[in-house]
């Protein structure tokens, strides 16, 4: 897949830890109970030195600090973590995505100045003040703006990017001009992939939030406009009729691995190396009661167990020794995600059925 030379790019999940309880993140239980399968680990910045050396981090172009569960401004170091990569590179991109709803104004005109031009946080709320919260579950919309208007402020670049469901669909275009007038630069209409389920595949609706407690809240569904929902789950009917089932056409499709191509590397919280977040986003998944019997924990075991791809244990090098992502590659000559082909890899690298890249069409 790659070597370790070839890394240009970071994707780091900083924290499992976030304030707010989204009904389709794999952190909690649809926007109830947290997730049995996680501990909410966090790298400190003593462990962001550890792992990456001022040597390496010289070679990237780019460092996102996002991830599968946490929210980057939770964790105790990220601006310390953007300091020291600043420090040792001050050309590269340094971009991070978040819900916005916590920090003091004086750590986002921080944040501002440490990014600089070379930099942007992307801001992911998914309303207004009256919708927001419906699907960013305990985020405080006060908040959102006063770390939006301090960000900016302060001379950070910014981007909206807007998750359309049914309750805020009416609101779009008045978030985009709203964008406009506060400093954005950009503003995206988000369509969601998620209206397809992890692991069945299947098309669905709507999706139940709960609370905390257990009890229901919203109920997410697509938004009615066809413009606004993702165009790929549009094409999954032909799919469908051409191959029968999803999985049949993922036994088949053509596998064309994003980060191999842009040289990609994705690192959790708790210092593991994998591919990307895709691929590591299956680890955890909560409605499994054993979440090892997901496919890529053949792979882990193969490759000498979760400790062989911790960095903080083995480092980068012995992530890269662990053949890993040799494993992960070689999956994807075999014909028959039961025979051994990479399922993970299908549903997010297909070329033909993209409901990730979709999503900013």
């Amino acid at each position: 897949m790659y070597k370790l030379e070839d890394i240009k790019q970071i994707h780091l999940e900083i924290t499992q830890k976030c304030q707010a309880a989204c009904p389709m993140c794999d952190r909690n239980q649809n926007g109830g109970a947290l997730n049995p399968h996680i501990n909410l680990d966090e790298l400190k910045i003593e462990h962001i030195k550890e792992i990456f050396s001022p040597t390496f981090i010289k070679q990237l172009t780019a460092t996102q600090l996002c991830g599968n569960l946490g929210d980057p401004i939770i964790a105790e170091h990220t601006l310390e973590t953007y300091q020291y990569f600043r420090e040792h590179n001050k050309d590269m991109w340094l971009s991070m995505n978040t819900n916005a709803g916590a920090r003091e104004p004086e750590w986002w005109a921080e944040l501002a100045k440490t990014l600089g031009r070379n930099g942007l946080v992307i801001f992911s709320v998914d309303g207004l003040e009256d919708t927001n919260h419906l699907y960013r579950q305990n985020v405080q919309w006060s908040k959102v703006k006063r770390s939006m208007d301090a960000f900016i402020g302060a001379g950070g670049r910014a981007r909206w990017d807007y998750l359309v469901f049914d309750f805020n669909e009416h609101q779009v275009e008045e978030a985009r001009e709203l964008s406009k007038k506060w400093g954005f630069e950009k503003f995206i209409a988000k369509k969601s992939s998620r209206f397809i389920t992890g692991h069945t595949s299947e098309k669905k609706d709507s999706h139940q939030a709960v609370n905390r407690k257990g009890s229901k809240t919203t109920l997410l569904k697509e938004p009615s406009s066809k413009n606004l929902q993702n165009p790929a789950l549009l094409k999954q009917n032909s799919i469908l009729k051409e191959y029968g089932t999803m999985d049949k056409f993922y036994d088949q499709v053509g596998i064309q691995c994003r980060v191999a191509e842009t040289g990609s590397l994705y690192v959790s919280a708790e210092g593991v190396v994998m591919p990307c977040c895709w691929t590591a986003g299956r680890m955890y998944k909560w409605w499994q009661p054993d979440p090892r019997v997901e496919q890529i924990w053949g792979h882990i075991d193969r490759a000498g167990g979760k400790d062989s791809l911790n960095a903080l244990k083995v480092g980068l090098e012995g992530v890269f020794d662990s053949g890993i992502f040799e494993s992960i590659e070689q999956s994807w000559n075999i014909k028959g995600c039961r025979e051994g082909r990479l399922k993970v890899c299908a549903m997010k690298c297909s070329k033909q059925f993209d409901v990730v890249g979709s999503q900013y069409e």
